[in-house]
């Protein structure tokens, strides 16, 4: 446990609480990386959909979907939960829901034709829909457990710990597929015994969160009686007063949108476009996990020290680079220099936009504040790959132009990160 010291940490928290928050990030992480990265995105539109122009665009239209309804509903669930003290119980749920939706897709290649589309997307729809709703809870935990000087190096752990539960799932997939293949069965066969493994190891490791960590808070008040709309309106309406919490969230929107393209997109891209097979996809998704866990547990100690502002900063400026040399280049080598510089930006973008969430959020509406980071994130989510997808369909499955396109995302939310006074909005954020 050295490896939380006791200096991040706010008074009376104890290391294994850390532990089992971290562990949350440990065990959804496999989710995103197997379904929505490297396997399960790459066999809808190869294998499901067959191939058909539509099929990107179906599969970010099903993402999409989930990201609205989660947008629709996750300030008001957030509300709700600080009202009640009730963050725990919501996880809880959030985690069965994903779960059983992500096994459920072993089924998907049963069916073939409309019905086999249809099916996959709606358990995408409903996975991570229920995957969304469990990191934004897990994020409101983060400003009980952390100090202010130390919410960069806690945030950065749990990213790590995510990372290394992502390449944990990866890797057993990876021998499996190398297993499947070698004997010769197709993706039919080994696509669904991933999603079963990406679901029982999610299960297991968020058990260990159940166990370790603590629901701090105190019920408040009774219920406001608000509608999700309503709520959402009058949560807004009471953010607006934290100016810089604003413009962040205005700046998550556009950079997290390029980073969605990024995770959603990347097997696609790296298999259609730069000519990579489903096994070495897999191990670089792996290895970008790797740079991914570094990167987020580095530049947690780096972000503490030089401030939150600047260290995203730099990290949307190697965004911006990632995208123009993922465009350029037409070897597997080269994509390999992108995809590492992509991980080493993602876990510590990932993990800067959070810390800087829990920084500017008022302590006694966590939940309802990283409520409205996630509808940011989530609508983030619908236009970045959303854009990517038209913007391929519109240049006749260029994508390449869509990917050069993404670094426009990036460099307005480097703009729109400029005007964040750090001192001024956790002032704010402190009056409430």
């Amino acid at each position: 446990m050295a490896l939380f010291p006791a200096s991040a940490l706010r008074p009376g928290v104890r290391k294994r609480e850390v532990f089992g928050w971290a562990m949350y990030d440990f065990a959804n992480s496999g989710y995103t990386t197997v379904v929505i990265t490297a396997v399960f995105a790459a066999y809808f539109v190869g294998g499901i959909a067959k191939g058909a122009p539509w099929a990107a665009f179906a599969w970010t239209a099903a993402l999409s979907t989930s990201y609205a309804i989660v947008m629709l509903t996750m300030p008001a669930i957030g509300a709700w939960a600080d009202l009640r003290a009730a963050k725990k119980r919501v996880l809880v749920l959030a985690t069965i829901g994903c779960v059983f939706a992500t096994a459920a897709l072993a089924v998907t290649p049963s069916f073939s034709g409309a019905a086999g589309v249809a099916l996959a997307m709606a358990l995408i729809v409903v996975s991570n829909a229920f995957y969304s709703y469990g990191e934004s809870l897990t994020g409101a935990f983060l400003p009980e457990l952390a100090t202010a000087e130390g919410m960069g190096k806690v945030s950065g752990w749990g990213w790590a710990f995510g990372y290394v539960g992502g390449m944990l799932a990866l890797g057993i997939c990876l021998a499996y597929v190398l297993w499947s293949q070698s004997r010769g069965l197709p993706a039919a066969h080994f696509v669904p015994v991933t999603m079963l493994i990406t679901a029982a190891i999610y299960g297991l490791a968020a058990c260990a969160t159940f166990a370790l960590l603590p629901e701090r808070a105190q019920p408040r008040a009774a219920d406001t009686g608000l509608g999700a709309w309503q709520q959402l309106r009058a949560t807004y309406r009471q953010a607006r007063a934290y100016r810089d919490f604003m413009w962040l969230l205005a700046c998550t929107v556009c950079y997290q949108g390029g980073v969605a393209v990024a995770i959603t997109l990347a097997a696609i891209y790296a298999e259609q476009v730069i000519g990579f097979v489903a096994s070495e996809t897999m191990v670089l998704i792996f290895v970008l996990n790797i740079a991914a866990s570094l990167g987020a547990f580095g530049f947690g100690y780096v972000q503490d020290r030089i401030g939150h502002k600047v260290s995203l900063a730099g990290t949307l400026v190697a965004w911006i680079a990632v995208c123009v040399i993922a465009a350029m280049v037409t070897t597997k080598g080269g994509f390999w220099w992108a995809a590492t510089i992509a991980g080493l930006a993602m876990g510590s973008s990932q993990s800067a936009g959070r810390a800087m969430t829990g920084y500017l959020a008022p302590p006694l509406q966590l939940a309802e504040f990283f409520g409205l980071w996630t509808f940011a994130t989530r609508l983030a989510s619908i236009v970045g790959p959303l854009s990517f997808g038209a913007i391929t369909w519109m240049t006749g499955g260029n994508q390449r132009i869509a990917i050069l396109s993404t670094a426009v995302l990036f460099v307005v939310g480097l703009v729109l990160l400029l005007p964040i006074d750090m001192q001024r909005g956790r002032q704010a954020a402190l009056r409430n």
